[in-house]
């Protein structure tokens, strides 16, 4: 799998983590409790998303660390001898680490949000 493609699963896995689980928690922190109630009759499927939080949760951290381990081993890969090629060969791992970056730092919200502001609140 190429290394974008881990990165943009990744991505997609957090944020649905982000979506199922740490939505609610939110609204209900920042007492926006009535418009999250609104927003469920928009959306009802987050009611289904939500009662399967810990498997969500679980394939986002398998994805991540998965991302994660394709992104270590194609920044050790070396970039072709053409300049042209090797430049974009390195803007396009840094910009995938910056997205493996962005979706490691939106799970960690979410999780925090879905899993432990709860439990201290």
């Amino acid at each position: 799998m190429e290394d974008k493609s881990a990165n943009y699963l990744s991505l997609f896995a957090s944020s649905s983590t982000l979506i199922c689980c740490a939505l609610p928690s939110l609204f209900v922190v920042i007492g926006a409790g009535a418009s999250f109630a609104n927003l469920l009759t928009v959306f009802p499927f987050l009611i289904v998303l939500s009662q399967y939080k810990i498997y969500i949760t679980m394939f986002a951290l398998v994805m991540i660390v998965f991302a994660g381990y394709v992104n270590y081993k194609t920044y050790h890969m070396p970039c072709p001898a053409d300049p042209e090629i090797g430049r974009l060969c390195m803007q396009t791992r840094k910009r995938s680490r910056y997205i493996y970056y962005f979706s490691v730092g939106l799970f960690v919200f979410a999780t925090i949000f879905t899993y432990i502001i709860p439990r201290i609140i």
